[in-house]
């Protein structure tokens, strides 16, 4: 099958392309299909007319629009949908309901009936979700949430990555024959994971590995709190950097509240490098507040944080327990809960035998969440609409 996924930006510094379109997209190749990615060039202009193969799958980036204003837009769309029909594919799958891939499969859909389309949706974009997050203009936020409605119901089929996108996809109308759950997985091979046996050596370590929005700041440093008053040699590593600075709200929280010296910030760095730091880590924390933001996503760093071997601590919301079994691969504890986040990563760093029990657990799990598996549904979807 020949398949064209549109992306919503490139392939930095965001992680949708890398973390759930790319590698779907090689696993779908590795099937026998020909999958190429088209991406316009949002967040990473460098990248404007670049071609790449990666492990089989051709990524585009169309050029940057020469116009400003509408006439740029409207551009950038038809960039987007030159690039598809230069090749045309048998389907198009959409990824993210928005902007200006989103408009582009509105035309293509005008254009090339013929093509069935199959969007994507990963993440709650409108009112209640991104759109109250992020500062788009009351343009663009108006338009993403119509976007959000109408696309899905426009499609041949769904592929939804939690249990609430399920919902809100079947609210609006949709046919449930034509949602298929497709959640994010993760690309494991016989030499992908770390010793069984693995123990890091260095003082105390815990990992923080976020975009900061997912949590309240005041909770975390609560949380730290009682940690570094029973554990003072213990340091908290954080990766990532906020949507608005909020690192910097973190550090200056931790200084007010005495516990500073605990924290090593990293900010944003090379995916490359991120594995080396996961490794020295005996406990990672996932901190989340109960919106339908954090209910709605499917975090791929929660997979990446299991498939290192970092025993998880994380909030019982959305998607988090179709992955953490309480005990077992993982350690669940209520949302915006301080106490409870201290007290279990508290338990955890004091045993050693529970650490290997739930590295043990969340690797037997992994194995049920790889790409080459999630691959079929998304096979089953594009059968469902060429038939």
């Amino acid at each position: 099958m020949r398949v064209a996924m549109l992306a919503p930006f490139g392939i930095r510094p965001k992680g949708t392309l890398l973390a759930r379109m790319l590698p779907l997209a090689q696993a779908l190749t590795r099937r026998g299909h020909t999958v190429r990615i088209i991406a316009p060039p949002v967040h990473n202009p460098d990248d404007a007319g670049r071609s790449d193969t990666h492990d089989g799958v051709a990524v585009y980036h169309t050029a940057r629009p020469a116009l400003n204003g509408t006439a740029g837009t409207a551009q950038a769309v038809w960039l987007l949908v030159r690039a598809v029909l230069t090749d045309p594919p048998g389907l198009i799958h959409l990824f993210k309901p928005k902007g200006y891939s989103g408009l582009a499969a509105l035309l293509l859909q005008a254009l090339r009936p013929d093509i069935p389309l199959v969007v994507d949706t990963d993440d709650w974009e409108g009112w209640g979700g991104w759109n109250d997050l992020l500062p788009y203009p009351p343009t663009a936020k108006h338009l993403f949430a119509w976007q959000e409605h109408d696309l899905p119901r426009r499609a041949a089929a769904v592929t939804v990555a939690s249990r609430t996108l399920q919902s809100q996809v079947w609210g609006f109308g949709v046919p449930r024959e034509r949602v298929f759950y497709l959640p994010n997985g993760i690309h494991l091979t016989a030499d992908s994971l770390p010793p069984r046996d693995a123990q890091p050596t260095n003082p105390p370590t815990i990992v923080l590995y976020t975009r900061f929005w997912e949590f309240g700041l005041h909770d975390l440093i609560a949380a730290l709190v009682p940690l570094v008053q029973h554990c003072p040699a213990v340091r908290l590593v954080v990766i990532g950097r906020g949507e608005h600075g909020e690192e910097q709200t973190m550090l200056a929280l931790a200084q007010r509240a005495g516990v500073a010296h605990a924290i090593d910030y990293r900010g944003w760095l090379e995916p490359t490098t991120i594995p080396a730091v996961l490794a020295r880590a005996h406990v990672a924390l996932v901190p989340l507040d109960d919106t339908l933001i954090n209910r709605a996503r499917c975090s791929a760093k929660l997979l990446e944080l299991m498939a290192a071997g970092v025993p998880v601590v994380a909030a019982n919301v959305g998607q988090v327990a179709e992955y953490i079994t309480a005990g077992e691969s993982g350690l669940l504890v209520p949302p915006a809960s301080p106490a409870a986040l201290a007290e279990a990563t508290i338990r955890l760093l004091a045993t050693p035998a529970l650490q290997q029990r739930l590295r043990d657990g969340a690797f037997q799990r992994l194995r049920a969440c790889t790409w080459a598996k999630l691959a079929v549904v998304a096979e089953e979807a594009y059968t469902s609409v060429i038939r």
